[in-house]
C-alpha cells in the first residue's frame, strides 16, 4: 500500500468518507461467462480484485472494510466449484497475510468455523492473530457467514452467559454478533446489479446507505468506489429522523 497524498485530493466531490463500508462482491461467474471463461476464473479475478480496492479503500480513509466472501447459502453451489473457493481462499490467505501485516492491516473473520476443512480453519485463525493489533485499516472478512445464522449464534451465546431476558437489548445482541467491537456499517456496495442484501449484516446495515452498480466485481476499481463514495457525499442519513429543513 502506498503512502501517497489521499486518494480525496482527486475527488474532490466525495466530501465525506464513511467509516465503515460493506461490499458484496457479486458478478465473478458473470464477468467469466461474459469472457468466455470457466467460472472458476471469475472467482480467481474476483479475489485478486480484493487487494486493490482494499488499497484504494485506505488511501481514501475507510477504517473498516467488510467483504462478504462466502454465504452459508454458497455451500449449495455445485461441489467443484465449491472446493474451487476454497482452494482460491486458502492460496490468498497464504499468499496475502504477510503483507497485510506489513501493511498495518487488521484483518478480522466474520461467520463460523464449523464446516471449513480444519487447515483452512487454522490458517485463519492464524491470520487474524497475527494482525490483531494492527490500526491502519480493519479488513472484516465474511467467510461462512450469514445474516440470520450470526443472529441465532448471537442468541444462543447470550442464553449460554446466562443472561436474563431483561437484560437482552440492542446492545447486548449487537456484542455478541460476529461483528462485535465494530461499528455498524455506514454504506453497502453491491456490485453485480443486483438489488438485495443477499443475508448480509442484516441487522448492522439496518441504517446503512445502500449503492448498487452494474459493474462486476472484477471490474470494480478505484474509480468505480470513488463513484459510490460520491454518491454516498450526497446522501441524507436521517436514521429515522425528519429531514433537515
Amino acid at each position: 500500500m502506498s503512502d501517497k497524498q489521499p486518494l480525496l485530493a482527486r475527488y474532490p466531490t466525495i466530501t465525506r468518507v464513511p467509516y465503515h463500508v460493506g461490499i458484496i462482491m457479486d458478478g465473478n461467474g458473470r464477468w467469466a461467462r461474459a469472457r468466455g471463461l470457466p467460472r472458476q476464473l471469475g472467482h480467481k479475478a474476483g479475489t485478486e480484485n480484493i487487494r486493490p480496492v482494499l488499497r484504494a479503500a485506505t488511501e481514501f480513509g475507510i477504517k473498516v472494510l467488510t467483504i462478504y466472501a462466502f454465504s452459508t447459502e454458497n455451500w449449495s453451489r455445485p461441489a467443484d466449484e465449491v472446493s474451487g473457493l476454497m482452494n482460491l481462499v486458502g492460496e490468498v490467505i497464504k499468499r496475502e497475510t504477510n503483507d497485510l501485516h506489513a501493511n498495518g492491516v487488521c484483518v478480522r473473520h466474520s461467520g463460523r468455523l464449523e464446516g471449513i476443512a480444519p487447515n483452512l480453519a487454522q490458517q485463519i485463525q492464524n491470520a487474524v492473530s497475527l494482525t490483531s493489533n494492527n490500526q491502519r485499516i480493519t479488513l472484516n472478512v465474511a467467510f461462512n457467514y450469514g445474516g440470520r445464522a450470526e443472529i441465532v449464534d448471537a442468541v444462543r451465546h447470550i442464553m449460554a452467559d446466562g443472561h436474563p431476558a431483561a437484560a437482552v437489548t440492542e446492545e447486548l445482541i449487537s456484542q455478541y454478533l460476529y461483528t462485535g467491537g465494530l461499528p455498524d456499517p455506514d454504506l453497502i456496495i453491491r456490485t453485480g446489479g443486483e438489488w438485495r442484501l443477499s443475508n448480509f449484516l442484516i441487522w448492522q446495515a439496518a441504517y446503512a446507505e445502500y449503492y448498487a452498480t452494474l459493474t462486476y466485481w472484477p471490474d470494480f476499481d478505484e474509480t468505480e468506489l470513488a463513484k459510490a463514495l460520491e454518491e454516498y457525499s450526497q446522501r441524507e442519513r436521517r436514521f429515522g429522523k425528519a429531514p433537515q429543513s
